[in-house]
């Protein structure tokens, strides 16, 4: 018996099709509508950012490539960005493919009719040429004819076409494409041909989900633009976003089924989505395929290697998660993790409502893989969905100190429900482990409780651990000088381990950094980094990063610290199969935290969804960070219900976790001060003040916010300015000055002298707050810190208006004059007919400071093709043809 032949099997499946069809067989006119320019929907919503950077992809003989799961509305997409360019849709032709186009003559016949060109292919075809020649006989035939505007062809649901011979044809199109033509192909799967040798001549542009999905700010207004509002609150819009990762078509859906009726159901309920995911996402898949997705839908992440251990438990379940994403069901890889990824949360919940046989050995045999690996919180989290006692049991009394060193504050606190009272009651290790987990968790009565209970024989045999831990609670409570004592007394006991030293360097560099001592934080935090590497724990090494970053922001050096932040998490997504830990969490916030400093708020909008999304699941103390944050966003866009809706989720998760009010009331109240105060409401703000003096005379720094009580001081100074009563506001200004000294934070620093700048207005004139405007715009420029003047606004507008002209020009200068909603005089920026985006900004700086193309980038983290095509478009840009052209002409167009 021969053997099967995958090949000739594939060979066989289309050898009919691949035969030339006799005159006749084909009856144009029935295949007219698929050559015919789809309508746009009347409710689709417009997208400037997405319709420019297709606009920016449309060039002569390219091919841009539109990838992404159904229901990305690539299509859609398109028709919106062709219909707002200048030459509008009379350049477009289009193909809607079918899996009958897997007949080569039929593929050919209707690319014939869309590119108007039907004779030449019937006299190729009758002289007997090739599908490939009968191709490049219209392609020359093409090229021939002399077109005003360069013509886009797209080939929609490109997925269609499996037969190799079609395939092929559409390759060669690529590969041939005439100068007066540009491809768009969309898909859901990846195309079965290589498109490196294109790339490499900046001939191929990838556009995938993540530029097709909403973000949060297009989802509010796409539920806004509804006739009746949508009927939905901040919190339900926010839920939405969260749910579906902007993935358009549900939420169209759901924004129907809205409007039929006021009876509102869940979004994964509704009639509609179910029937879109079953029908559209699920609907071509095999029973065992959809037992494949169902069960990667039960955990959180799935890579291939695990998905092989759970097939045991699964009947015929025979498609991999890679599988998966190449066949285009919306699961995302995981950057950097190796072969891990993730169900779009909308198709995981709804995939979760049908329980599948088996689900508890399944569980426990995702735990037994994650031990293996050394994973013990990801082992502990399934022992628990598996509810086998003895294996939770198991877990932690052999991996207690492993499971710290994880930093899943959720699993810990779920173990512990789970635990026998009296291994805790006996176990002094644990007791001091728990203490730990509730420290972390910001629970810091619950935490001091547990070391209470100790007897002096083991109060005396763990002192070094507990002056740790001691050290560890107070700098949560925001109290920096004792923090300090009972740090430098745990590094003096030579019995404390080096995990304890390490936590220990890391809480002394916390609360230095807070006490404006930045040199000996530096040297703290190099301490604890050694440590980290030294005992290979990346988890701590990227807090050892995180806490670096801190004192560079608290120095005002933005740049350095997004450049930490960037290479730590470089750094921790290198270390494959593995999930996401706390220490990389804080690194994407305070990367968050320093693009709003900056005024990138898309940048920071997308990167809060993950991961505050991941803070929330193991309930670390940073999504308090994340809230707050997007608190600030908010005020900024002058969404200030918003914001208070955003302060009201924060308070109830607080109150949920059981926080220690020490940890959060002073940062909510905070803001409610500064919003109120952004409200006109200057007795509401001063009354949230007043509630926090008992903070303030205490001398807390919270631990996540250490610029806090500067940025409170500047609070009052705002306060006393809207009351009229400038003298307090003064006297208030020159106290806190004094109060800080040299050690005062550079973003505290920034807004004194901008508070001093309005001041100075009243009290002096205009030519001497000019001047101290003029210097305080001239120091946040080189890090582009725009925040400060973000959050005084108010107090600046008139101040703005009045001094912009005297402003030195600069890229800041025009940040500026968007926030502040002034005409910009010096027109530089539109000189340019397509403007420099931000990454060849950085290009282009690094280029007018000498570096070589590869000295860029080694800088930037980038491959040196990506540099050579980044100079290229700023060449073309600046219409300049050389590197030294470039510099002078970005000089004169005021870019450098």
């Amino acid at each position: 018996m021969k053997p099967f032949s995958d090949g000739r099997a594939a060979n066989d499946e289309f050898q009919s099709a691949n035969k030339g069809l006799q005159r006749g067989e084909l009856v144009r006119d029935l295949l007219r509508q698929r050559v015919k320019v789809p309508d746009l929907p009347s409710d689709f919503m417009a997208r400037p950012h997405l319709n420019a950077q297709l606009a920016e992809a449309i060039r002569a003989a390219t091919t841009v490539f539109i990838e992404a799961p159904s229901g990305f509305g690539k299509s859609c997409s398109i028709l919106s960005a062709m219909k707002s360019r200048e030459s509008g849709s009379d350049v477009l032709r289009w193909i809607s493919l079918t899996n009958q186009e897997n007949a080569p003559v039929r593929f050919l016949t209707l690319l014939s009719m869309a590119l108007e060109l039907p004779e030449e292919l019937e006299s190729a075809l009758q002289g007997g040429a090739s599908f490939s020649d009968a191709l490049a006989m219209l392609l020359v035939a093409w090229s021939r004819q002399a077109r005003p505007d360069l013509q886009v062809l797209v080939l929609d649901s490109f997925q269609a076409l499996t037969n190799p011979a079609a395939t092929a044809l559409v390759h060669q199109l690529c590969r041939d494409l005439p100068k007066s033509l540009c491809l768009f192909v969309a898909s859901r799967c990846h195309l079965p041909f290589e498109t490196h040798q294109l790339e490499l001549e900046n001939r191929f542009v990838r556009i995938g989900s993540e530029s097709l999905e909403f973000s949060r700010s297009e989802t509010f207004e796409f539920f806004r633009q509804s006739p009746d509002g949508g009927g939905l609150t901040s919190v339900a819009i926010d839920r939405l976003y969260d749910l579906t990762e902007g993935w358009p078509t549900p939420l169209a859906l759901y924004r129907r089924e809205l409007q039929r009726g006021p009876d509102r159901k869940p979004l994964q309920e509704c009639a509609s989505v179910e029937r879109f995911l079953k029908d559209t996402v699920l609907g071509q898949l095999t029973p065992a395929q959809n037992r494949s997705i169902r069960a990667v839908a039960e955990l959180e992440l799935c890579s291939d290697d695990l998905f092989f251990i759970l097939q045991e438990r699964l009947a015929e379940a025979t498609m991999l998660p890679s599988e998966m994403c190449e066949r285009g069901i919306p699961v995302r890889p995981m950057p950097g993790r190796g072969r891990w990824y993730r169900l779009n949360p909308l198709l995981q919940e709804w995939l979760q409502t049908q329980a599948m046989a088996g689900y508890s050995e399944r569980m426990v045999l995702a735990s037994r893989w994650f031990s293996r690996q050394q994973q013990f919180p990801e082992a502990l989290r399934y022992a628990l969905l598996a509810g086998d006692g003895d294996e939770v049991i198991r877990i932690a009394s052999e991996s207690s100190e492993a499971l710290l060193l994880g930093q899943d504050t959720a699993s810990l606190l779920r173990l512990r429900k789970s635990l026998p009272p009296r291994l805790l009651e006996h176990s002094g290790r644990l007791r001091i482990v728990y203490s730990w987990v509730h420290a972390i968790g910001g629970q810091f009565r619950q935490a001091r409780a547990l070391i209470d209970g100790l007897a002096g024989e083991e109060r005396s045999q763990h002192a070094a651990r507990l002056a740790a831990l001691q050290a560890f609670i107070l700098r949560g409570e925001g109290k920096v000088l004792p923090a300090l004592d009972f740090a430098d007394q745990a590094l003096a006991d030579e019995t404390l381990s080096p995990q304890g030293q390490l936590v220990t360097q890391m809480v002394r560099s916390s609360a230095l950094c807070a006490a404006g001592r930045f040199q000996e934080a530096r040297d703290a935090n190099r301490a604890a980094s050694r440590l980290a590497r030294e005992a290979g724990d990346s988890g701590s090494e990227a807090l050892a990063v995180y806490s670096h970053a801190r004192i560079e922001l608290g120095k005002g050096a933005l740049r350095h610290a997004e450049q930490l932040l960037r290479t730590g998490l470089d750094t921790a997504i290198q270390e494959l199969a593995r999930p996401a830990r706390i220490g990389e969490t804080r690194l994407q916030l305070n990367l968050v935290l320093v693009l709003w400093h900056q005024g990138r708020f898309d940048e920071a909008d997308r990167l809060l969804v993950l991961c505050g999304r991941h803070a929330e699941q193991t309930r670390d103390l940073g999504l308090l960070l994340a809230m707050a944050i997007r608190v600030l966003i908010c005020r900024a866009q002058q969404r200030l219900d918003d914001a208070f809706v955003w302060i009201g989720r924060a308070e109830r998760t607080m109150h949920s976790w059981q926080v220690d009010e020490s940890l959060f009331v002073p940062v909510l109240e905070a803001l409610k001060a500064s919003c109120w105060l952004a409200q006109g409401q200057p007795d509401s703000a001063f009354h949230a003040l007043q509630r926090l003096q008992p903070y303030r005379d205490a001398g807390c720094v919270p631990e996540l916010f250490p610029m806090m009580p500067g940025l409170l001081d500047c609070l009052e100074v705002r306060i006393h300015l809207s009351r009229g009563d400038l003298v307090r506001a003064r006297e208030t200004l020159l106290k806190t000055a004094r109060q800080y000294q040299e050690r005062i934070p550079w973003g505290v620093e920034l807004h004194v002298k901008l508070l001093d700048a309005v001041l100075l207005h009243d009290e002096k004139g205009l030519a001497a707050a000019r001047k101290a405007l003029v210097a305080a715009v001239e120091e946040a420029t080189p890090e582009h810190f725009i925040s400060p003047f973000a959050e005084l606004r108010g107090e600046l507008q008139g101040l703005m208006e009045k001094c912009s002209d005297q402003l030195p020009d600069s890229r800041f200068k025009q940040s500026l004059a968007e926030l502040f909603g002034l005409r910009s005089e010096d027109g530089n920026a539109d000189t340019l007919q397509e403007p420099i985006s931000e990454r060849e900004q950085g290009v282009l700086e690094l280029i007018a400071q000498g570096l070589s193309n590869q000295e860029i980038a080694d800088k930037l983290h980038i491959s040196l093709h990506t540099v050579k095509t980044h100079a290229r478009r700023i060449n073309a840009k600046l219409e300049v043809r050389s590197r030294t052209q470039a510099i002078v002409r970005a000089r004169e167009l005021g870019l450098l």
